[in-house]
């Protein structure tokens, strides 16, 4: 029962990511943040694989063509995935835009069943059907909500949908490398993204944006923050999920959004309407019974 355990150290660790990088969009822009991600978490993310490398001696990895397609369409993905949630948290909040990226799961599972043919069963269609409710209630703005409140939950969405793309890629990209040691896989493959993510994004924000780069550098203990903490979390979801199936795992980890609401009103000051929390149980319980079918 270890990765209920992970699970449940995994979940806190990515909301407070998520605050260190949403603490740091005024400053350096959602793009910039973005880069605090992965540039500050290479460093912990290289000492969880040389750990974890440490222990795994008889690991006999096989970087192939598979691998690398996985690896580069997760990292591209993700990259994608975080700075559309950033983005969407600036217009919708906090702790909206933790429960729209949750949609990740009923696109994944939408994606499997057009793509690869994957049959959820009545419960888990049941599921998707709830998940895509509570999204459209929790998305759509109310009489006295601005577009920009609207373009906030289109945005989450968007994040939802990137985010099952990678969780694909580095997925594929994990079973390719050692499928015999799915964890050491798994760590490997994120360190490879990592340094994909962090030498693209500083070089295209050296060129377009250096302003962000100098906010990323002033800010370097706050990003130094998300970076540790996106590393833990990383570590913690991608050991639950060496355990257990993803199902499961992601069942457990819905705990994520009571956490995000509470750091929502308590940093950011934000308040959630009726309607939103409706939205968000909807949500919360699709995305549940989706997980466990």
């Amino acid at each position: 029962m270890l990765w209920i355990l992970l699970t449940a150290v995994a979940a806190p660790l990515q909301v407070a990511r998520n605050a260190f990088q949403r603490g740091l969009t005024d400053d350096a822009g959602p793009w910039g943040a973005t880069l605090v991600r992965f540039l500050f978490g290479l460093p912990f993310s290289i000492a969880i694989f040389a750990a974890v490398a440490a222990m795994t001696r008889d690991a006999a990895p096989d970087p192939s063509l598979r691998f690398w397609l996985g690896a580069v369409a997760g990292a591209i993905a993700q990259v994608a995935a975080t700075g559309v949630l950033l983005m969407a948290m600036r217009r919708s909040g906090f702790a909206v835009a933790t429960v729209l990226q949750q949609s990740a799961l009923p696109f994944a599972s939408l994606m499997g069943w057009l793509v690869l043919g994957d049959d959820l069963g009545p419960r888990g269609w049941s599921g998707v059907a709830l998940a895509t409710a509570g999204l459209v209630v929790l998305s759509w703005p109310a009489r006295d909500q601005t577009r920009d409140a609207f373009r906030g939950g289109l945005l989450g969405l968007a994040a939802g949908a990137l985010f099952a793309v990678a969780f694909n890629g580095y997925r594929q990209a994990g079973m390719a490398l050692d499928p015999g040691h799915p964890i050491y896989s798994a760590t490997a493959a994120v360190v490879v993204a990592q340094l994909m993510q962090s030498l693209t994004l500083t070089l295209l924000l050296a060129a377009t944006r250096p302003q962000a780069l100098r906010a990323v550098a002033l800010s370097w203990r706050q990003s130094l923050g998300a970076g540790f903490f996106g590393s833990a979390a990383s570590a913690c979801w991608f050991g639950a999920l060496a355990l257990s199936p993803a199902g499961p795992v992601r069942a457990v980890g819905l705990i994520e959004a009571p956490i995000a609401a509470a750091v929502g009103r308590r940093l950011f000051k934000e308040r959630m309407s009726l309607r939103q929390w409706m939205g968000g149980a909807l949500t919360t319980v699709g995305v549940a019974l989706t997980a466990l079918a």
